[in-house]
């Protein structure tokens, strides 16, 4: 146990990455700087292909943020004033924030204890008259259970949005596809395809929310200074997506060497007093985060830092419990402030070294509720 105490174990180490592939980073931002042109260039277009061939998608529309992905959407598949957008009560706050942005009503359902994600379940007696979209999240690298999600909202009439913002590299049922209307990315810089900077995408295959999506990213332009809609300035850089099309190549092989880290964490963990997370049987987990869970998960996290090893909470406040949704503060989602209460995400990135995954594992081992 020892020799693991002097040892710090950083959350993230985006340095690490950019190390391992400078000589290509590098070369791309050149080409960018040599050419000279920085917005809506040849490189946008070349990563959205990739992307759209990545996701298994027909188009790919890049935008200036995950948020600004979601905001976009919902706006393109005719979200607006008077709707209600079902979300998870477990999320990040962009994904009610993007609701909100359209005018519409974001109405919050529990999550499944299991895998953090929206409870299929749950999900209809949250559907009125007034419901036009379903943002499922794909929690900490796992998709929603998006079968059942997809049969209540073809018997209901209701748009999916795909909140994808975590889960680049993971699969349902062996597939690796958009399986709602619509899903959104972000290639913030923590991502497992992540930017040097915001960035989001778009990607679907009805040709009537993208099309929309690529007038609403740009002014709401439909050829130079021609603008036929009340657009947004949401687009996507060169540099960006010269970066993007560059890590992309690298994506499969890092989410396959996160796996690998959570099976030795979770063989490492097997007697520690923690709940491990759990990959469900219908998907292929990405692991953007390693999340276990605590009923003392505050003392654990300063027993961990104490030990030198770096840890986040996503996410420690409720979007109902928040203050900017003071209106939704009086109603009740166990599961979700339970998670909120007891989660705790391990250091986890591909660059990780075998010592410092045995360094956290020691870490939690030693603690003592």
């Amino acid at each position: 146990m020892r020799k693991h105490e002097s040892v710090f174990v950083p959350f993230l180490d985006l340095k690490r990455q950019y190390h391992s592939i400078k000589r290509e980073i590098d070369a791309a931002i050149s080409e960018v700087l040599e050419k000279g042109r920085f917005i809506l260039g040849e490189k946008v277009e070349e990563f959205e292909k990739a992307f759209a061939k990545y996701a298994k998608a027909k188009q790919c529309i890049s935008v200036g943020s995950g948020t600004e992905a979601l905001h976009i959407a919902l706006r393109a598949a005719g979200v607006g004033p008077g709707d209600e957008v079902i979300v998870p009560a477990h999320t990040f706050i962009a994904t009610a924030l993007a609701a909100s942005y359209c005018g519409a009503k974001p109405v919050f359902v529990d999550a499944r204890e299991d895998t953090y994600c929206i409870d299929p379940e749950k999900i209809e007696a949250a559907i009125t008259a007034k419901t036009k979209a379903v943002i499922p999240v794909h929690m900490y690298g796992q998709y929603a259970d998006m079968g059942p999600i997809m049969e209540i909202a073809e018997k209901r009439n209701i748009i999916v949005v795909e909140d994808a913002a975590q889960s680049h590299g993971a699969e349902y049922k062996g597939k690796r596809e958009v399986l709602g209307d619509v899903a959104c990315y972000s290639f913030y810089p923590t991502k497992n395809l992540g930017a040097y900077g915001d960035a989001g995408a778009i990607v679907t295959n009805n040709g009537e929310i993208a099309e929309n999506s690529f007038l609403l990213r740009n002014y709401g332009e439909k050829k130079k200074y021609e603008h036929i809609t009340k657009g947004f300035n949401s687009r996507l850089d060169e540099l960006q997506a010269a970066i993007l099309l560059v890590k992309l190549k690298h994506l499969d092989r890092w989410v396959e060497k996160k796996r690998q880290i959570a099976t030795e964490y979770n063989s490492a963990l097997s007697k520690a007093d923690v709940i491990m997370p759990m990959e469900a049987k219908y998907g292929k987990h990405a692991y953007y985060l390693y999340v276990i869970r605590s009923k003392q998960r505050d003392r654990l996290q300063q027993h961990l830092k104490a030990k030198g090893i770096d840890t986040l909470i996503h996410y420690p406040i409720p979007i109902h419990k928040q203050k900017a949704y003071s209106e939704y503060n009086s109603q009740r989602y166990p599961v979700a402030e339970k998670a909120a209460a007891e989660v705790l995400s391990l250091p986890m990135f591909p660059e990780l070294t075998n010592e410092e995954i045995e360094a956290v594992a020691a870490a939690v081992r030693s603690f003592k509720p």
